[in-house]
């Protein structure tokens, strides 16, 4: 008999051992679950790397809401600026990869990536792209003391007189400036560049005619052009505007690839989990279909749209280099 007691006292042993190790594995895997996801009761923030009322801030705060509605956690827009957007992205590269943390965000993303070199993270290998939200589009607009009527007048007139004509924009590296400068580089011409410190600034010295052309978001420009204050030259599209169904195309220059147009989209911290990539991929998609929404991006010159996490780093790799070859070839910096 206790020859026999020796065995069972093992298995019994061996099985308290099991549950041990069961419990073991059991509590990791929950910490590691935590890790990967944050709690829904802990707020998703839409961190906006630029100021309150941009067409950036506009779209994080209309799809918060309807975010926070789906997936049934607070949803809170922060305007994080600075440094032309790279402190707001840096937090977004830095945040902890658990879904609490999105970057809303525009083409200056990759624009930046060349402009400033020395930065201690790359925006396109550091972040996970959720999808694309919309795209905007410029217009290239003229006052019209310089008599200038249409996109190609001006190629003409720069042509004739170099450095005569100048143009203005928010600042150096921002997609006013670099589409001028594309255009400039496709058709080999010298029109001098005027930076301001944003938009606001810019405009009123277009407006009261310090500088001569520029290139400024449909909703921004479309006012004074109606009011007759600006020329509509071209639009950034591939095809016209509905708004403005007259104005042609810059590609009917026929110098190129002239599309300036400008993509929006969300994007989250390297490592985020793939099925939180695709349940916020999923949840966009349904968003940006709401008619709402449409007119709410519409009415700023926007367009919805959407596209799978892959679609979209294909976009930002393309646009990546693309931009950092004309920001080469025309020797531009950010100071």
């Amino acid at each position: 008999m206790k020859r026999a007691a020796g065995p069972i006292s093992s298995r019994a042993s061996r099985r308290a051992l099991l549950r041990a190790a069961a419990a073991v594995a059991l509590g990791l895997a929950g910490t590691a679950a935590h890790a990967q996801t944050a709690p829904a009761a802990t707020p998703l923030k839409l961190i906006v790397p630029f100021t309150p009322g941009t067409g950036i801030d506009l779209i994080a705060r209309q799809i918060g809401p309807k975010l926070s509605e789906r997936l049934g956690r607070p949803v809170v827009v922060e305007n994080r600026t600075g440094a032309s957007g790279n402190l707001g992205t840096e937090a977004v590269v830095r945040a902890a990869p658990d879904g609490s943390t999105l970057l809303v965000t525009v083409n200056t993303l990759v624009m930046n990536r060349a402009l400033y070199p020395n930065l201690s993270f790359d925006a396109v290998r550091d972040l996970e792209p959720v999808s694309v939200t919309s795209w905007g589009q410029l217009l290239l607009v003229a006052h019209p003391k310089t008599g200038i009527t249409s996109a190609a007048d001006l190629i003409a007139r720069a042509k004739a007189r170099p450095g005569a004509l100048n143009y203005g924009s928010p600042g150096n590296g921002t997609p006013h400036h670099l589409a001028m400068e594309l255009v400039k580089n496709q058709a080999q011409v010298f029109i001098t560049h005027i930076p301001y410190r944003g938009t606001g600034p810019a405009v009123a010295d277009l407006l009261g005619g310090q500088i001569d052309l520029m290139f400024l978001p449909i909703h921004v420009a479309l006012q004074h052009v109606r009011a007759g204050s600006l020329h509509a030259l071209a639009i950034s599209s591939d095809k016209p505007h509905a708004l403005l169904p007259n104005v042609p195309p810059l590609r009917a220059l026929q110098l190129g690839n002239l599309d300036v147009d400008m993509w929006y989209g969300v994007l989250a911290p390297k490592g985020t989990p793939k099925p939180l990539m695709e349940r916020l991929n999923a949840e966009l998609k349904s968003i940006l279909a709401l008619p709402e929404v449409k007119t709410a991006f519409e009415t700023q010159g926007m367009t919805p749209a959407h596209s799978s996490p892959q679609e979209f780093a294909a976009l930002i790799e393309r646009d990546a280099q693309r931009w950092a070859q004309v920001i080469k070839a025309q020797r531009i910096t950010a100071d």
